[in-house]
């Protein structure tokens, strides 16, 4: 015998004997949920936050006192006939008594529920901005940007006079 086998049987003499203890513990129970990535989240909302008050390149955006906007690569006919009311509105967003943080949130997560519930034609009430003072009609120019910019968006256009005109706009979207 060696020391190492001295040292097992010395071991062996202690312990006694064992046995094999079968777990009861049940295996069925379903997976953990897959982790929620928060940081990512609260990242790519600070990004939308900051591109929706960035400068805007107008250069796809017709301004004025209409707004509208065409993704590119659609046919004008599009514009014309959202312009016209060809769609009807399935759903709307009133901005009046919002300031810009809270109008920016309502109008991403307003979008965010018409893509996800297959909608195709939304309208959002920005107002004219009348009351705005020297800056202009801020919520209006924030709308402009945020919509040009949202992916879901393939078209906005300026209502017409009957459903809020400048001051409201029609939004056509994809799915």
């Amino acid at each position: 015998m060696t020391i190492a086998d001295d040292e097992r049987e010395l071991f062996r003499a202690e312990i006694g004997s064992v046995r094999r203890v079968r777990s009861e513990r049940d295996r069925s129970r379903p997976d953990a949920p897959r982790p929620v990535p928060a940081q990512r989240r609260r990242d790519e909302l600070a990004v939308i936050d900051e591109l929706a008050t960035a400068p805007v390149d107008f250069s796809q955006v017709e301004t004025g006192e209409e707004i509208s906007y065409l993704r590119p690569g659609l046919q004008r006919r599009l514009l014309t006939r959202l312009r016209r009311g060809h769609w009807r509105v399935q759903d709307e967003l009133d901005l009046h008594q919002m300031n810009v943080a809270a109008a920016s949130q309502s109008m991403r997560l307003f979008l965010d529920h018409a893509r996800r519930s297959g909608l195709s034609c939304v309208k959002i009430i920005h107002g004219k901005g009348l009351r705005s003072g020297p800056d202009g009609p801020q919520l209006k120019r924030l709308a402009a940007g945020l919509l040009a910019r949202h992916s879901a968006v393939c078209a906005f256009a300026s209502a017409p006079p009957k459903d809020g005109g400048t001051g409201a706009v029609y939004i056509l979207l994809d799915h």
